[in-house]
């Protein structure tokens, strides 16, 4: 088996990089659910005219959950390369790296509910 291509300059990083993750969006429905939540929230964020600041903290949460769902993605590849039979500690780094994204997940949505919600009650009280 030959050894995967690794990369020369930076444009071949860039290409590697964007080739994992469309491999994660075509594979990974999460990943999809993630990405169409994140552009509701961009939208909805130009539409009730967050601030700078809370435009920060929804672009890091946004950019937080979606490259953990990625690091998901290689964790349980490379889980799934090395244990291909089931055994308990692979089920442990699966679990628990989907528990990372969970932690984060909520706690966007959180965030979401400080920034947002305000808002969306000045609208319909």
């Amino acid at each position: 088996m030959k050894p995967p291509a690794r990369a020369g300059s930076f444009w071949q990083s860039l290409a590697f990089a964007l080739a994992g993750m469309r491999h994660a969006i075509r594979s990974q429905r999460n990943l999809r659910i993630h990405i169409t939540i994140a552009v509701a929230v961009v939208i909805a964020g130009f539409a009730l005219g967050i601030s700078r600041t809370e435009w920060a903290v929804v672009v890091t949460l946004i950019a937080l959950v979606i490259g953990l769902e990625l690091l998901n993605t290689a964790i349980e590849t490379l889980v799934d390369l090395a244990s291909p039979e089931p055994h308990s500690l692979a089920k442990v780094a699966k679990d628990t790296a989907a528990g990372a994204i969970l932690v984060a997940a909520l706690g966007s949505a959180a965030a979401g509910l400080i920034i947002f919600l305000p808002r969306l009650w000045q609208i319909f009280s």
